[in-house]
């Protein structure tokens, strides 16, 4: 179905967009096709996996997200991309106070149940926020979606359907290497019986969830869930029985993976979307105890700031969930809080444990707990400068020891 988008927004206009695998990937290409037309047009998606977005498409609107995440780096690195620095627990806040501008929502859903309410399927975050902002909700409506428990928006809110049949965006897992199972075995160290997790998406993730087949009664409340989730459940390693809340249901706000997940997650009573007003917020997570948080980093100074956003002029990845985790877990009791990443980058020439961040601080060293590498883990919280400083080298890879004690003793000449 082709749809005039001309009949609906006018000159201006500020579009937000579902995200990840909920991305209306028909109301995009449109978007794409008429937008220059229509003019001065704008739109904000906080990530995006379906490779619709490119340079190109700043032809014809203006497109602002959270992070270069998913598909969005060839966008940062032609200076195509609007980053707006926000925690993704605020996105929804952003909309509804209109820091974010929403005059138009496209969204994607499920058919409608019985009583006319649609799921939102595979993303649910901010989703809702949208909706009740924007002045013309346009809902791409796709009989390939799941119906999964949770968010839902009724069919009085959407303002115009498009119906389409189509596969959703699909992300495959990564690819595991050596370096990621080392990192997995030094992070599943930290998951207990009856630990609740949350984690994001891709090959250490994966590697992970690979390594607790022998645990019990895990849970799950998590920003983001891939195919991971269904192996585990089915193998009766993920109950959410002791969890203090929710038990019995792993809590997401998105679902990002392939068709098997997809087809699990249909009316399934074992999981719930929500928004970010719950995965991420901080009043519900302290009520977990057992909380470990997985989340990555592009770099970590030697006394435990992380970047997990920029280095040197590349925009590459952005803030995301992870301060909100990383204080949940460091405070849950019984809890962890870990950054995994590799020692080093670009065939083992730079390393990831650095003197001084190239970017941003994303993670105050304040509230980091634990820093995994393929050399083990570093944990930090409680533990002074000098010591951090040691315990960071020890991880980092061995071409960069030298060096960074080198650099950490003319730092602690000049203090920190």
């Amino acid at each position: 179905m082709t749809i005039d988008l001309s009949r609906y927004l006018r000159r201006g206009d500020r579009i937000v967009f579902g995200q990840a695998c909920g991305e209306p990937t028909t109301l995009v290409e449109a978007l794409i096709a008429q937008g220059a037309g229509i003019g001065d047009l704008s739109a904000f998606i906080a990530t995006s996996f379906s490779g619709l977005f490119t340079p190109e498409t700043a032809d014809a609107f203006a497109l602002s997200s959270m992070g270069a995440i998913g598909e969005l780096r060839s966008m940062t690195k032609a200076g195509k991309l609007q980053v707006i620095p926000v925690h993704v627990s605020q996105v929804g806040p952003l909309i509804a106070a209109g820091v974010i501008g929403c005059d138009v929502a496209m969204i994607q859903v499920s058919p409608a149940d019985a009583d006319g309410n649609h799921s939102c399927g595979l993303i649910s975050d901010y989703v809702r926020a949208a909706v009740d902002k924007a002045r013309v909700v346009i809902a791409e409506v796709n009989d390939r979606v799941p119906y999964s428990p949770g968010e839902t928006i009724p069919a009085s809110a959407i303002d115009v359907v498009v119906h389409v049949s189509r596969a959703p965006v699909e992300v495959a897992g990564g690819k595991v290497t050596e370096t990621d199972e080392a990192i997995a075995r030094a992070c599943a160290a930290y998951i207990g019986d009856g630990a609740v997790i949350q984690t994001g998406v891709g090959a250490v993730p994966d590697a992970i969830l690979r390594l607790l087949g022998d645990r019990k009664d895990l849970g799950v409340h998590s920003g983001m869930l891939g195919d991971g989730l269904v192996e585990l459940v089915e193998a009766g390693v993920i109950t959410n029985a002791r969890k203090e809340i929710d038990a019995g249901v792993s809590i997401n706000g998105a679902l990002i993976g392939t068709r098997r997940l997809y087809d699990w997650a249909h009316r399934n009573a074992a999981i719930r979307m929500t928004p970010t007003g719950y995965t991420h917020d901080a009043a519900v997570l302290r009520r977990l105890s057992r909380l470990v948080t997985i989340n990555s980093a592009l770099e970590v100074d030697l006394t435990g700031q992380v970047n997990a956003e920029q280095s040197g002029s590349a925009y590459m990845g952005g803030t995301g969930g992870q301060v909100d985790f990383v204080r949940a877990g460091a405070r849950s009791p019984g809890g962890r809080s870990i950054i995994a990443l590799s020692s080093s980058a670009k065939g083992g020439t730079l390393s990831k444990i650095v003197a001084t961040l190239s970017g941003p601080v994303t993670t105050a060293r304040s509230d980091v707990d634990v820093i995994v590498t393929e050399y083990g883990a570093a944990e930090l919280k409680g533990q002074t400068l000098a010591e951090r400083t040691r315990r960071l080298i020890a991880i980092a890879h061995p071409d960069f020891r030298e060096g960074l004690s080198q650099a950490a003793y003319a730092i602690q000449q000049r203090g920190f």
